[in-house]
């Protein structure tokens, strides 16, 4: 039997947070990266306010490992262009922030990303990539390694355990059939619900603590009203882009040369625009979805 529980952004912000909870999260990393993860604490992240992160639907959580290693999971619903760079980005504040002031390089955290997204990032046919760094040589295709001395400071065998390690999983592209432990999360973090049957690390928990049913009365309300807000926010953002594209496409047509196409081009973005701007979605999420500027959506207005 399957049981409806609350979703993994939601238990990130309320639930998971809590030294009680940290199990649930371990069980979760350690079946991703594939080694045991022990949560020594949960550190201030950027986007843990309520207002700013439910408006853009982001949640992210930052973990310190019993290593001292950096753990940054972030849940992304709402499509991103430049996703890609923003993950870069967040690494290198990271590493930059918790760095000790005077300390020397040597003192660079390791970083893991862990990327949850509900959008089309990127073209592939995958929903787990993995990234890392190495040195290949371009004439013996050999891989840079650490010195002897270097493995024995630093307490490393490759050259890429000093660098950040990113994690991309692309939800919507599970195909709901778990083949593994692994697996067993993405249908959770897919379907916000787990089977009897599922033995992965950290899902025992995770059925007990994050049963909606469990939830007291308030808690119950205030996470139904804000799925019930997402889907629509969801549906208004897929209108938006339905009638806008129609739009464009006649007037694009109506042009006919490639001039015109461009021009279509730019109409459909406008008519995505002005077709938000009358659902009433702010102009922030209007440009990441039309790529138009914040003074170009006002002027629409």
């Amino acid at each position: 039997m399957k049981r409806k529980l609350v979703s993994f952004d939601w238990a990130m912000k309320k639930i998971l947070r809590q030294k009680a909870n940290f199990r649930i999260l371990e069980g979760f990393l350690t079946e991703l990266l594939k080694f045991d993860v022990k949560i020594e604490e949960i550190l201030e992240s950027e986007a843990n306010q309520e207002t700013e992160d439910d408006k853009f639907n982001r949640v992210d959580l930052l973990a310190k490992n019993e290593k001292d290693e950096l753990i940054l999971i972030e849940i992304q619903h709402n499509s991103e262009i430049d996703y890609f760079h923003r993950m870069l980005y967040g690494t290198a504040k990271l590493i930059c922030e918790h760095i000790q002031k005077g300390g020397g390089y040597t003192k660079v955290k390791k970083v893991y990303s862990v990327n949850i997204v509900y959008f089309s990032l990127g073209q592939g046919d995958d929903y787990i990539y993995y990234g890392k760094t190495d040195f290949i040589g371009l004439n013996k295709k050999d891989t840079l390694t650490p010195s002897s001395r270097q493995k024995e400071d630093f307490q490393i065998d490759k050259v890429n355990e000093i660098y950040p390690e990113y994690y991309i999983l692309r939800v919507n592209n599970f195909d709901d059939v778990a083949k593994n432990t692994l697996d067993e999360w993405i249908y959770f973090l897919k379907n916000e619900e787990i089977d009897d049957n599922f033995n992965a690390k950290g899902l025992d928990l995770a059925k007990e603590s994050l049963d909606i049913l469990k939830l007291d009365d308030k808690a119950r309300s205030i996470y139904n009203r804000r799925e019930q807000n997402r889907m629509y926010k969801e549906s208004l953002l897929y209108t938006a882009k339905k009638d806008g594209i129609k739009e464009g496409k006649i007037e694009g047509k109506q042009e006919g040369l490639k001039e015109g196409k461009e021009q279509g081009r730019k109409n459909r973005e406008i008519e995505i625009a002005k077709t938000s701007i009358k659902q009433n979605i702010d102009i922030k999420t209007i440009s990441l979805i039309t790529g138009l500027t914040v003074d170009e959506i006002k002027s629409l207005s």
